[in-house]
């Protein structure tokens, strides 16, 4: 049964039959069958189907609910009894902001040292993405920002808090400056993250209380884009800290600390809220309050 509410929460992610078969590794036929079988079993149609994927019913929608729980309380369980049989093991899939993505290195190889039966897959996504790929069962933890919207019922730990920094070339006319404002960075040549990205809607926040609305020569939702871009010429851009740092590390490149703005976001470790987590989880909140 429990193979069958994965075959039902994969086509609600995808929809698309042959997708959510792909991302299954089995064949479509195989995930027809499968949501078939289902629905003969719960007496109810789930799937509006045509000559494609039509959406799920209303039943189809509230048994997506329960079989997010259902599944998960089953993967929690077996994780949980790995952990007694065999100590830590398993993959963990992280989603993270873009502008976190070192903090993310420095969690999961710390982990990993202490933990050498546990394995990393991290993907890359906004705000809003964590969130969903948390409720869809498609990440088991992110690294997001805390304070700046919603998070629902989820457990949390706090990383650091973000602090902006512009990034130019070394011949840069800024370059020597101990510090710059908002109003200074608004005249330059900007390139920065796309508007859904939490971290851009910041800096636009920032920007509007210094009286600025700069529109952008090139967006991206890569801040290895960004600082490419920087590095070819007279381009700038704004990254937190410590990202800042690392891009600029080797490179003809210098950060520069903004004066003013918001007070700074604080960003940190969610996962959903468990009584209690499973032994790998738990370790992994554990393994980010020490940083």
């Amino acid at each position: 049964m429990i193979n069958k509410l994965e075959m039902l929460i994969a086509l609600a992610q995808e929809q698309h039959f042959g997708r959510a078969a792909q991302s299954l590794s089995i064949t479509q036929p195989s995930l027809s069958a499968g949501i078939r079988q289902l629905e003969d079993h719960l007496g109810v149609k789930l799937v509006e189907r045509g000559s494609r994927f039509g959406g799920l019913t209303p039943e189809g929608q509230r048994a997506l609910v329960m079989a997010r729980k259902i599944v998960g309380d089953s993967r929690r369980l077996r994780d949980e009894m790995r952990a007694k049989r065999t100590g830590l093991t398993g993959r963990l899939r992280l989603g993270v902001i873009p502008t976190a993505l070192t903090w993310a290195s420095h969690l999961a190889a710390r982990m990993a040292e202490r933990h050498p039966g546990v394995s990393f897959s991290i993907r890359s996504g906004s705000s809003r993405d964590m969130l969903t790929l948390l409720e869809n069962l498609e990440i088991d933890a992110g690294i997001t920002y805390l304070d700046n919207e919603p998070l629902g019922r989820v457990s949390s730990v706090d990383l650091y808090r973000e602090s902006y920094r512009l990034v130019c070339t070394a011949s840069h006319p800024l370059a020597l400056r101990d510090q710059v404002t908002w109003g200074e960075v608004a005249q330059q040549r900007l390139c920065l993250l796309t508007p859904e990205m939490q971290n851009r809607r910041i800096i636009n926040h920032n920007f509007m209380q210094a009286g600025a609305s700069p529109t952008p020569m090139i967006e991206a939702n890569s801040t290895v884009v960004l600082a490419s871009t920087v590095a070819r010429g007279d381009w700038v851009t704004i990254l937190p800290g410590d990202l800042a740092e690392f891009l600029a590390a080797g490179r003809d490149l210098v950060t520069i600390p903004i004066e003013g703005g918001t007070q700074a976001y604080t960003v940190g470790l969610i996962t959903e809220y468990q009584e209690p987590h499973t032994p790998v989880l738990e370790a992994l909140l554990r393994e980010a309050g020490s940083l």
